[in-house]
């Protein structure tokens, strides 16, 4: 690091003030950041501010910053190409004289304080041009550097420089990133602008980025591009490049390298892959792998189930139910060899392989509604579920640890209809009760102790509610039909005794209400 001098520029003595700042491989001054700037303005006013008389002032903030060691022009020589070398005596910043002819102004007027910091590139004293950078808090840099090389590097530069003969200096007010266009130009006496941005953060190459667009510097913005082509981009950072990459000129600098690593050349993502993962996810036979995948794809889903669009969403469902009718044709199959007369005969390592394959078709018919139901496109699926007679009647014929995870998608579709997820017909509803309520009472002893997921008064409240939705009639065969299962097995029923309540109340109250409230209705009316 080495030391830039800031001194006041009142008319009394100058008092100078140290501001640590860069010197980069390539030999020219790097400005201070703009916390480091502000720091020395605040520390410069606070101790203007404080008496002339008393105890000396505290040592300020900015000069008790350490100072590393300055580099030697020997090093710098071996480090800088010949364009940009420069000696350690000519290499200075100084401090900008006040200028002398302002106007008088006014006695209790408070001029805002500018404070002005000098910094060179290259060879000083064939330095032909003054650029003057004017920041926030009052901040102006005041950068020599040359005409020649500016012109050849920016077309902003270049037509300013064409515009009047001879120009000496030139002006950028409303500077919002003073630091980074120091650095942009400091860039323009580089032999390798892309090596100077190796190590660099995306969030400074993103901001060089537009420094370097504004001035017209397009070989830095290519060598920007590339490095933003390269460099892995972590959490935010994606969109942070996306949309500035997005907000330059296209056609002049050819950003879609870089965007190609977000979007494909096909407006819509072709829906044969999301089938082909699909399809990989359900023929696993690994577990863990299994389980893992089936969870992020459903967390995944969920994600970007509200920006779909609808015919993004029905290629999807057609999709989920390609691979339901799989599943089912599948497991109606497997359960018919399950229940035969002579498998019962064969050896295990026969009936085993068969056994878990049930399981695996099961899960994933369950991973599937799953996935329906969040997308609130599961009517269809419940249908399907309540014609499977021939599977329903099967059931019993299987042991139940092999069959009980058939009654986990029962139990699902149950929920979902209690919570108002999915909408299917009446007869649909009335239809899924009589054909699959009996088969998860069998199951339910073993759901309750043998699966972790189950969640016995979710599944309860899900079941009663689906019995309340239909006719009193309806609610009255399968409630009675249930409460000689919960007498003669109690705890491995399901309780539905709050079903029950609700409609004891509606059978029983509600018509003597009814008949009391319209006499009295009548008479007011």
């Amino acid at each position: 690091m080495a030391e830039l001098k800031v001194g006041s520029l009142d008319a009394r003595a100058t008092k100078i003030r140290n501001v640590p700042i860069a010197v980069t491989p390539e030999g020219f001054w790097c400005c201070p950041s703009q916390a480091v700037l502000q720091k020395t303005v605040k520390n410069h006013n606070q101790q203007q501010a404080k008496p002339k008389g008393g105890a000396s002032p505290l040592a300020s903030k900015a000069s008790s910053i350490q100072r590393a060691p300055t580099i030697s022009s020997e090093r710098r020589t071996h480090s800088t190409p010949s364009r940009s070398k420069i000696n350690s005596e000519e290499q200075r910043c100084i401090s900008m004289e006040n200028t002398t002819n302002n106007p008088p102004k006014a006695v209790n007027e408070k001029p805002q304080k500018q404070h002005k910091i000098s910094v060179g590139f290259g060879q000083l004293e064939m330095s032909d041009l003054k650029v003057v950078l004017y920041g926030k808090d009052g901040v102006a840099v005041k950068m020599s550097v040359h005409k020649n090389i500016l012109a050849e590097n920016s077309t902003f530069f270049a037509d300013k420089l064409s515009q009047q003969s001879p120009v000496s200096s030139i002006e950028m007010p409303d500077c919002e990133d003073v630091e980074i266009y120091i650095e942009t130009v400091g860039m323009m006496y580089c032999s390798d602008v892309r090596q100077r941005l190796i190590k660099q953060s995306v969030s400074r190459v993103l901001r060089i980025l537009k420094a370097a667009e504004s001035l017209g510097f397009r070989s830095c913005v290519i060598s920007c591009l590339d490095y933003l082509e390269a460099v892995p981009w972590v959490g935010e950072e994606e969109e942070s490049v996306v949309s500035s990459v997005r907000n330059l000129h296209t056609e002049d600098y050819g950003v879609s390298p870089v965007l190609k690593r977000v979007a494909s050349d096909l407006a819509i993502p072709p829906n044969d892959t999301f089938a082909h993962i699909i399809e990989l996810v359900l023929k696993s036979n690994e577990d863990r792998g299994r389980r893992e995948m089936k969870t992020l794809v459903l967390r995944l889903l969920k994600e970007n189930s509200n920006s779909c669009t609808s015919s993004s969403s029905d290629l999807c469902a057609e999709t989920l139910y390609r691979s339901c009718r799989n599943c089912l044709e599948s497991l109606l199959a497997l359960f018919q060899q399950a229940s035969d007369n002579d498998f019962a005969e064969q050896s295990p390592a026969i009936k085993e392989p068969v056994f878990r394959q049930i399981a695996l078709e099961a899960d994933n018919l369950l991973w599937l509604a799953e996935m329906l139901v969040d997308r609130n496109a599961a009517d269809e699926f419940a249908a399907m579920w309540a014609s499977q007679r021939e599977l329903a009647g099967l059931h019993s014929k299987l042991p139940v640890k092999s069959r009980h995870l058939i009654s986990c998608v029962t139990a699902r579709l149950f929920v979902a209809i209690g919570k108002g997820e999915m909408l299917p017909s009446k007869d649909t509803r009335q239809l899924l009760l009589d054909v699959w309520l009996q088969p998860l009472i069998d199951d339910y002893n073993w759901l309750q102790h043998g699966c972790r997921s189950f969640d016995r008064k979710v599944v309860e409240e899900g079941i009663g509610r689906t019995i309340l939705t239909l006719p009193l009639e309806d609610q009255q065969t399968i409630l009675l039909s249930w409460l000689g299962s919960f007498l003669k097995v109690g705890d491995s029923c399901p309780n539905l005794q709050k079903a029950f309540e609700v409609w004891w109340r509606r059978t029983f109250i509600r018509p003597y209400a009814d008949k009391q409230g319209n006499p009295s209705q009548s008479g007011r009316s």
